[in-house]
């Protein structure tokens, strides 16, 4: 499971002309669900993005997570972050979940997100065209692997 974390000071989703999430501020999830991925890779991304030190203290030192700022997050599923860029020039996306499974672990994601403590989670629309609006605030952009953590 991957995610791309923005620190936003606003964002929304949108499909078609109706606004399906906002937020405030906090962060924009993009998250890409992999062939194999399970709900321990949900809870463990979940408890890592919760509790990561990206927004800023009273010294200007990334020192405050989303619990500590009360922070807000919006979901966006995103399968193209399963791109396989190796060959030729058209991206493959045979790493990606099936729809079925990934709406299934995205979906158990945004709850993993509320049980961490974050008390607005927003989400897309699973496998919708959306357009998402973003103030990326530093700019900071983190990018997750839930294979990388312990």
């Amino acid at each position: 499971m991957k995610a791309v974390i923005q620190r936003v000071s606003s964002c929304q989703v949108t499909v078609g002309s109706d606004t399906v999430g906002s937020i405030a501020g906090g962060f924009l999830i993009l998250l890409g669900v992999e062939s194999g991925d399970t709900e321990k890779d949900a809870e463990k991304l979940s408890a890592k993005i919760s509790v990561l030190r990206i927004f800023t203290d009273a010294d200007d030192k990334m020192n405050l997570s989303l619990q500590d700022i009360d922070g807000e997050v919006l979901v966006v599923s995103n399968f193209t972050l399963s791109a396989d860029c190796r060959k030729g020039r058209r991206p493959n996306f045979i790493g990606a979940e099936k729809p079925e499974r990934a709406n299934e672990l995205y979906e158990y994601f945004c709850k993993c997100m509320t049980k961490n403590g974050i008390n607005k989670v927003e989400k897309g629309v699973f496998g919708a065209d959306m357009q998402v609006s973003l103030v990326n605030d530093g700019p900071v952009t983190i990018i997750i692997n839930s294979g990388d953590l312990a």
